[in-house]
Formats: structure tokens, C-alpha cells, sequence
């Protein structure tokens, strides 16, 4: 071209400044990319316990129900005549007893709470687990025997749930496997709600949202698994974070603080006194201690009781706060101690009072009333039966089921997911980018790192794996940033 060319001269044009792109995953900025990596991360290491507490809980929960079926033999009593004296079921057990396992003391009664069940007059055994005692089925018409069985806890789990709910708990590994569960109760609410901050950072910029919030079915490979993830997700959301909550409740030592905490703030669960008042005084027993003296058995502790006490003590209790049919009578284990009768009904309504009654002059000693209880007080003991399937019945049962069930294909949805994002030729799946906390501002990871020390000072299981993640991701990031180049002088 001259210059006496009067087109216009060709320019480069300047280039455009750049935008930071969205990640794969749909994430801007250093909050969204941590909860992608914790969610992630979560999933792939802590997945195989949360799949096993969710499918073992899936049974566990319509384990009232199967055993009704398992064990209905002893269960249910054919004799429709009214029942015998608790006296007369007692020596009957106590017999069989006699026979079969000799050594065992007697250790509570439950006696039969409508027409059709039978009576469980339990032994205390040595060799059993803590609150695990044998129970003889009594058919309280009659006074037949219909088999003993081992049962556990409050709920008078048979067999078949306490294998289950020992597997759930702890894997058969004791107080260590019990971090097992705590471990994937904690890390179930933690996972849950970095999902829902992912869904929401989606769900705002997607599209097809109805693929949020419903399986998408025009789309395949990673993108279908992933709207099903999504869509399950967020319709169990409640359900996992519930489920979460109340495990933790009685878990080993999150469980332990959250007594303490309630303990501290006037929430606990009243206790029964069943100290007897002048126990030094000679104790007379109740107006027919004296009959069926041959089969008396000796408790629990030193305290010596005869069966007819029974049928006292009930009397003296239904006089007190004691409604419901669903009781335990426990005979005092040791002399200064008084009879304990309690409301064992976990379904709604509720009944759990209980009273404490001297088997001197059958008065009462101290008593509980859960209309009394405080408020959280109610929702823990409501929350704990309704995690365990007791309360509301059947439908809650299947409730949980369908839960549980669903956490687990959640977490196999996660391992899906992974395998098809890994590299063309890859064997393993690809994880998110590890460096959000190195674009973090200080008061960011700061944040994170504060977070972690004080969950973990509540919840150690979560508390001590949360910072594991943290310092690993960090770690991770430096070791895996390229150096620096060094920039060269000028007139190099």
C-alpha cells in the first residue's frame, strides 16, 4: 500500500479482556469450587460407610414388622381367658428357667399389654451384651411357655433387629467400630447440604431445570446420572438430614456432648430416685410376699423378691401416673432401693412416665411424667423413636425405608458419576480441581480452618476428618502449583 492510499490502514483489533469461565461443574468463585471438592471428596472416602449405615438401616427400620412374622410363635398367645396373676406367669417362667439355664436371675417383667401377647419375664445371663437380657414368653391365659429368645434395650429388639442394629452401630467391632457410624452420621448432614449449595448454584443457571428436580430421560451417560443424583438428592434431603441429626444423638462422642449440651441448658430427661428413705429399717414386704415362696429368685443385686411383689408393685404404680399397657416392672438391685415401674409405649402418643415404688408400704418414692418434660427433651425422645421405626407405626417404618434406600443409591449414583468423568483412557475418575482454598481470601480459609477446630471440638469424628480434608487439599494444591518462572532482566 503507498501512501497516498486513502484506504483505511488494516488494524489488529485489541483483544478482548478475559473472563474467568465457569469450571466444568458449573461453579464460579473459590466457595463453590470447596463445596464441589468437600462434596466430592466426601463422597468417594466416606461413601462406603454411609452406604452400609444407610442399607443396614433400611432394614433395621421395618425390623418390628419382620419380626412380628419371625417370631409370632413367641409373640402370640392362643388362649383367649383372662390373664393369670403375674405371680403365677413368674413361676412358670422361673420353672422353665430352672430347667434350662439354671444360673439365670430374674431381672424385669413386661407384662402382656393386650389380649392375644404374651408376657416376657426376662433374666439377666451372664455372657450377654449390656442391656441384653432372656426373656421367657409366657401366654398369660394359661401359663404356658412359649420359648425364650434373647431381647435388647428398650425396645425389646428380638434376635434378628439386634444383629442388625449391632451392624448398623458398629460393625460387630465394638466401641471402635462404633466411629464407623459416627463417621458417616456426621458426614451424611455435611454432604447433604454442600449438595443442596450445589443444586442451588445449578439449578440458577441451568436451563432445564425440571431435570433438577426429576430424572431427566432425553439424556445419556453422565449427564442422566447426574440428574438423577441431583433429583434424588434433593427430595431425601430432609429425610438424610434428619436421619444425620438424631444418629448423632446417641453416637459415642458426639452423642456424649450432646447430653452434656442439654444437660447444661436444663433439656435432660428427668431421672427416677429410687433410694428408698430410712432403708435401714427392716423391710416388710407387700400383703402376699409370703406365697409362692418356693419360687422366689434372687435379683439382680443382693435384694431378694418373690413373684407375688410383682402384682403389687403393678397395682401400687397404675394408682400413681402408670396408664399405658406397655410397662416394665424391675425389682430393686440391692436392699435401699426401691421398685422401678416404667412406661415402655414409643409409638404415638407417647408413654414413658415411670415411678419408683418403696415394697415396704407400696408408697411412692419419686415418679417422672413426660408431660412434664421439656420441649427438646419431647423432640429428642420423639426424634430417637422415630429414627428407630417405633413411633407412628408401619408408614413411618416404610418412610424410612424408602430413605435409607435412597441414600444408598445416592451414594452409588456419586461412584457412577465419577467413573464416567474420568479421562478418555483413564482407569479412575477425575476430582475437582484441589486449589479453592489457595484462591480464598485469608479470611476464607481462616474461616474454614475455624469452622473445623470448633466442629470438631462438638463433633470429633467429623471435626478430625474435616480438617484431615482441609490440610490434605492445601497440601495437595502446593505440591501440584508449577514454580514460578523467574522473569529475566531487561537487556538479556
Amino acid at each position: 500500500m503507498t501512501a497516498t492510499d486513502d484506504r483505511p490502514i488494516a488494524t489488529t483489533p485489541p483483544a478482548a479482556p478475559s473472563t474467568p469461565r465457569p469450571s466444568r461443574d458449573g461453579q464460579r468463585g473459590w466457595f463453590g469450587q470447596l463445596l464441589l471438592r468437600l462434596h466430592f471428596s466426601a463422597g468417594l472416602f466416606v461413601g462406603p460407610f454411609i452406604l452400609i449405615a444407610a442399607l443396614s438401616g433400611a432394614v433395621y427400620a421395618l425390623g418390628p414388622t419382620i419380626e412380628q412374622g419371625l417370631y409370632r410363635h413367641e409373640l402370640t398367645a392362643p388362649s383367649a381367658a383372662a390373664a393369670k396373676p403375674l405371680a403365677e406367669q413368674i413361676d412358670a417362667a422361673q420353672a422353665y428357667i430352672d430347667r434350662h439355664h439354671p444360673d439365670d436371675t430374674l431381672a424385669a417383667v413386661r407384662p402382656a399389654p393386650e389380649l392375644g401377647a404374651t408376657t416376657r419375664v426376662m433374666y439377666a445371663e451372664a455372657g450377654l451384651m449390656e442391656s441384653q437380657n432372656r426373656a421367657v414368653f409366657i401366654d398369660p391365659g394359661t401359663a404356658e411357655v412359649r420359648g425364650d429368645l434373647l431381647v435388647y434395650g428398650t425396645s425389646g429388639a428380638l434376635p434378628f433387629r439386634t444383629w442388625v442394629d449391632t451392624l448398623h452401630r458398629s460393625l460387630f467391632l465394638g466401641d471402635v467400630g462404633r466411629l464407623y457410624s459416627e463417621t458417616a452420621a456426621s458426614w451424611l448432614g455435611v454432604v447433604s447440604l454442600a449438595g443442596l449449595g450445589l443444586w442451588l448454584a445449578r439449578i440458577r443457571k441451568t436451563r432445564a431445570k425440571r431435570d433438577m428436580v426429576r430424572p431427566a430421560r432425553r439424556v445419556r451417560g453422565y449427564r442422566r446420572t447426574f440428574s438423577w443424583h441431583a433429583s434424588t438428592g434433593v427430595w431425601l434431603l430432609l429425610g438424610a438430614l434428619f436421619l444425620s441429626a438424631t444418629g448423632i444423638t446417641w453416637s459415642q462422642y458426639g452423642g456424649a456432648n450432646v447430653d452434656q449440651l442439654r444437660a447444661a441448658l436444663s433439656w435432660g430427661t428427668p431421672t427416677l430416685d429410687t433410694a428408698l428413705p430410712d432403708a435401714g429399717a427392716a423391710p416388710a414386704r407387700g400383703a402376699h410376699a409370703a406365697h409362692h415362696a418356693p419360687a422366689a429368685a434372687a435379683g439382680a443385686g443382693s435384694a431378694s423378691v418373690t413373684p407375688a411383689e410383682f402384682d403389687d408393685v403393678l397395682t401400687a404404680a397404675e394408682h400413681a401416673n402408670i396408664h399405658s399397657s406397655e410397662v416394665q416392672i424391675t425389682p430393686p438391685t440391692s436392699a435401699d432401693q426401691a421398685w422401678t415401674v416404667a412406661e415402655i409405649k414409643r409409638s404415638y402418643p407417647t408413654a414413658v412416665n415411670s415411678v419408683a415404688i418403696d415394697p415396704r408400704d407400696m408408697s411412692v418414692v419419686s415418679e417422672t411424667d413426660f408431660d412434664t418434660y421439656s420441649l427438646p427433651a419431647k423432640l429428642a425422645r420423639w426424634g430417637i423413636d422415630t429414627h428407630m421405626g417405633t413411633m407412628w407405626g408401619l408408614p413411618n417404618q416404610i418412610l424410612l425405608f424408602v430413605t435409607a434406600l435412597g441414600i444408598a443409591v445416592m451414594v452409588v449414583f456419586g461412584y457412577v458419576m465419577w467413573w464416567q468423568r474420568r479421562p478418555t483412557g483413564g482407569r479412575v475418575g477425575r476430582a475437582p480441581a484441589a486449589d479453592a482454598l489457595a484462591k480464598a481470601p485469608w479470611w476464607g480459609s481462616g474461616l474454614v480452618a475455624v469452622g473445623a477446630i470448633v466442629i470438631g471440638a462438638f463433633l470429633p469424628a467429623l471435626g478430625v476428618t474435616l480438617l484431615a480434608f482441609v490440610v490434605a487439599d492445601v497440601l495437595l494444591t502446593s505440591r501440584s502449583r508449577p514454580p514460578r518462572a523467574t522473569p529475566t532482566p531487561p537487556g538479556r
